[in-house]
């Protein structure tokens, strides 16, 4: 039978989880509030070890069980970071390569909001109004520009549609990845936005020119 090994001093099991909280993945998602909670951590297991060492029979029997307890701390961390790195769809670019023009793009909204499917219509609009930006040489093409880059880089151009291209592009984000009910006023507005913006004319130079 292997023998078992001598328990860990207080210096020892400090070090130990100190080590083991400064593994990069805690700070992997969120540099701020996952190191706040390591440093945190470490303090209370030093103050602990030191209640422990002073109150417990022999001192070592109630570091074990305090050991047992970081040991559990530092696993519920880990998960907790994990579902957090995990957590929240991934932006895809807002535009697919080809060569589908703005015109395309609207006729395929028509057709998903004919067929209730407002969601994609929702998708194909925003792509409409981005693609005729570019059209336009208002925008240069960017295949991995998102919805809020674009919108973002159109209000520069287009300063008196700032407020509606943000608009357009956060409506795009909530109902196509988070979730948002959409419905046929989603649409509507967003065919308002398509058309204000193609009868907008720059407030700047055009891109290129």
């Amino acid at each position: 039978m292997s023998a078992v090994p001598p328990p860990l001093g207080r210096d020892e099991a400090r070090e130990a989880a100190a080590r083991e909280l400064s593994d990069p993945v805690y700070a992997a998602d969120d540099p701020a509030w996952p190191g706040r909670v390591a440093r945190w951590l470490v303090e209370r297991l030093d103050d602990l070890l030191s209640a422990a060492a002073s109150a417990a029979p022999g001192g070592y029997g109630g570091l074990l069980v305090l050991g047992a307890l970081v040991v559990l701390a530092v696993v519920a961390v880990r998960l907790g970071l994990g579902r957090i790195g995990r957590s929240g769809p991934a932006r895809p670019a807002l535009l697919e390569p080809g060569e589908r023009s703005a015109d395309d793009h609207r006729r395929a909204a028509d057709a998903h909001a004919a067929r209730g499917e407002w969601v994609g219509a929702v998708r194909e609009r925003v792509r409409g109004i981005v693609r005729g930006l570019e059209e336009r040489d208002l925008l240069e093409p960017s295949p991995g520009r998102t919805a809020d880059e674009a919108a973002a880089q159109a209000a520069r151009v287009l300063p008196d549609r700032a407020a509606d291209l943000r608009a357009a592009a956060r409506l795009f984000d909530e109902v196509c990845y988070g979730d948002r009910p959409a419905g046929p006023d989603a649409d509507a507005r967003l065919r308002e936005v398509d058309d204000a913006v193609r009868r907008s004319r720059p407030a700047a130079p055009a891109v290129g020119a």
